[in-house]
């Protein structure tokens, strides 16, 4: 199921969860380490970087197209860490794990937040 939003398409699952994907995003693979992101809608928390999958697209192709939306960063993908369900929202969240090799410049998000940063990750 699909519905459409101004900005964006939302995919919902079978039982009407909004498909979601996320990553756990490590500077090594010693895992010692992880990237926090601000929350966009609640810019005093700190989140993971993860957000909504596209009509068609794989959970793992979702988790590190919004890694590189929203953190500026690529990196090697790993293992599936869970799939996590917030039943309050009606959201179904794929968690990966990430090792980023790779600190962008500019991307999507860093233009429209004033507290992006990946420069405690180089």
């Amino acid at each position: 199921m699909m519905k459409l939003k101004s900005n964006q398409t939302r995919t919902y699952d079978g039982d009407g969860y909004k498909k979601r994907a996320a990553c756990l995003c490590f500077r090594s693979e010693s895992e010692e380490e992880v990237l926090l992101v601000s929350s966009s809608r609640h810019p005093d928390r700190w989140i993971v970087p993860g957000g909504g999958m596209e009509p068609e697209e794989e959970p793992s192709v979702a988790a590190v197209r919004e890694v590189c939306e929203e953190a500026g960063v690529k990196g090697t993908l790993g293992r599936l860490v869970g799939i996590f369900e917030n039943q309050e929202r009606k959201h179904r969240t794929y968690v990966y794990v990430l090792i980023v090799t790779e600190v962008l410049e500019d991307w999507e998000d860093s233009v429209s937040s004033a507290h992006s940063s990946t420069s405690d990750i180089r």
